[in-house]
């Protein structure tokens, strides 16, 4: 395969793995430094990775890079996952921008309750649109296991939002 084939291609996937870091709660600098780790390591191990398994290789090193560097940086196992809903909106205006911002902050709320697998794979699939299948390839388990996850997180997301909308009224 030609070098810049490669280089386009390999560019096109990292940005959808910086993407998810972004959304995971990385600053911009921890995230380039995973990627760019990840890239080092993706060329340096290319030979031994199987093509269809590539975005899930790359999804993989990444998170697990990450997570180390944010134990290294906190000294903490938690790792804070945000949920940016401002990039959702196409018109800005003063009244949608408040409603989001308090969307947000109540969908984060709720999203910190859940146990951290719960909510990385609500985010791994609403918020970066991964297909139940790549999600699989992921974490390497079946597809079925996948949607009962997703089903249980979803409906571990529902309870805990309504109990933190009663929670919030007068």
């Amino acid at each position: 395969m030609n070098d810049s084939i490669l280089g386009k291609k390999l560019n096109e996937r990292l940005a959808f793995v910086y993407a998810y870091l972004m959304k995971m709660g990385a600053s911009k600098e921890d995230a380039e430094d995973v990627i760019q780790e990840t890239a080092y390591k993706f060329l340096r191990y290319m030979d031994s990775i199987k093509t269809t398994n590539i975005q899930s290789w790359l999804f993989k090193v990444a998170i697990n890079q990450y997570y180390d560097m944010t134990r290294k940086q906190t000294r903490r196992k938690n790792v804070w996952l945000t949920f940016n809903l401002e990039e959702l909106l196409e018109e800005n205006t003063p009244e949608k921008q408040l409603l989001q911002s308090e969307l947000g902050k109540s969908i984060q709320v709720v999203l910190q309750k859940l146990t951290p697998k719960s909510r990385e794979l609500l985010l791994l699939k609403y918020s970066t649109g991964l297909k139940i299948t790549e999600i699989a390839q992921l974490y390497d388990m079946k597809e079925a296991s996948i949607k009962t996850s997703l089903y249980r997180a979803r409906q571990q997301f529902i309870e805990e939002y309504g109990r933190n909308e009663y929670e919030q009224r007068p």
